[in-house]
This record gives C-alpha cells, sequence and structure tokens, in this order.
C-alpha cells in the first residue's frame, strides 16, 4: 500500500522560507515521477514541481529560481525547498507519485497516481 505523508507546512512572513517534506512508503517503482501541487483558497489546483526517478525537474513559471525539488533516497523522502515566499504561495501543498515514464515530467494532476493529504503554507504580508 502506497503512502504519502506530507509536513514541514506552517505559518511564515514573506520573504520567508519553509521545506516541506513528503515520506513515501510502500512505492516500489525504479522509474517514476514524484510532484508537489498545490491549492490555494479559490484556486484551482497547480502543479509546482516535479522530479523524475533520473534526477530530470521542471517547475512551474511561477516559482521558478524560488523553489527547489529533491528527493532523498536513503530517507525515502520528496522534498521541497520554499524560498522568498510570497502571500499568493499560500495554499495546501500536496505531493503526488507515479511509478510511469511515459507521459515525462507533467504538472498535471490527472497523470499521478498516489497522493498525501497536505500540508498548510500560509504567507503572511
Amino acid at each position: 500500500q502506497v503512502q504519502l505523508v506530507e509536513s514541514g507546512g506552517g505559518s511564515v512572513q514573506a520573504g520567508g522560507s519553509l521545506r516541506l517534506s513528503c515520506a513515501v512508503s510502500g512505492f516500489t517503482s525504479s522509474s517514476y515521477y514524484m510532484a508537489w501541487f498545490r491549492q490555494g483558497p479559490g484556486k484551482e489546483r497547480e502543479g509546482v514541481a516535479v522530479i523524475g526517478s533520473a534526477g530530470n525537474t521542471r517547475y512551474a513559471d511561477s516559482v521558478k529560481g524560488r523553489f527547489i525539488i529533491s528527493l532523498d533516497n536513503a530517507k525515502n523522502t520528496l522534498d521541497l525547498q520554499i524560498n522568498m515566499l510570497k502571500p499568493e504561495d499560500t495554499a495546501m501543498y500536496y505531493c503526488a507519485a507515479r511509478g510511469d515514464l511515459w507521459i515525462g515530467p507533467s504538472l498535471r494532476g490527472s497523470d499521478f497516481t498516489y497522493w498525501g493529504r497536505g500540508t498548510q503554507v500560509t504567507v503572511s504580508s
């Protein structure tokens, strides 16, 4: 049974940083993509960053230069370093995974199979 559990969210002031982590268990595919999504109040879900099993990454334009996605294979975690936080980054952040490489580094939520329950990030101005 695949489980994804996010942690690391919180309330910060604009300009601050947070590091989100997603603990992954039961996921055995050696070829995969893992990603972070977010959904702000009144907004649609948005893919922000994705990383493949080969280490390739892709970022949404809105977060390029501020967000860094990484995998810690020793700890079985997917991490997201968020720097220079803005109020518009306020959202529930979710990690997601899929065990194939067919589509490539997609940021569409419908392309992912497994999801965590989210961790809240709130940025005040």
